[in-house]
């Protein structure tokens, strides 16, 4: 994981001022990948102290905005924000207990990621989520 002096440095590359809470705030993404922002506010009141919720929401939109973290929203879930950013990797989602894992861009034939009418789109980016059943959920389901 990155230290403070790397959140500091993104920070500086992606011009905005470097503060504690944005420094907080990014931390929380890079330590909890997946995190909602509720979650993502009680780990930084564990490392700050107290911290608006708007504090939060504020340092999450700028980094959203800057392409330091990514905010993805399943269907049916709250927002929530990862720091892999940069790369056209996709999600798994539990649709029993929500769990989210990353996974890599498929290989080989994809017609799905490929428009039948791009529209006169640049496109850049695919977003495909798979849903199904974690382990977990799986291994419960078959007790």
């Amino acid at each position: 994981m990155p230290t403070t002096s790397d959140f500091e440095r993104m920070l500086r590359e992606a011009a905005l001022r470097v503060t504690r809470p944005r420094v907080a705030v990014l931390s929380a993404v890079h330590g909890h990948p997946h995190a909602d922002t509720d979650s993502i506010i009680r780990i930084v009141r564990g490392d700050l102290g107290e911290v608006s919720r708007q504090a939060v929401y504020d340092v999450l939109n700028a980094l959203t905005a800057s392409g330091l973290v990514r905010r993805i929203e399943p269907t049916g879930s709250v927002a929530r924000y990862e720091s892999r950013v940069g790369d056209n990797h996709h999600h798994l989602v539990c649709r029993s207990c929500g769990a989210i894992a990353d996974v890599d861009c498929a290989v080989g034939a994809t017609p799905c990621l490929t428009a039948s009418d791009d529209h006169g789109f640049a496109i850049d980016e695919a977003e495909v989520i798979y849903w199904g059943l974690c382990p977990d959920c799986s291994t419960a389901r078959s007790s």
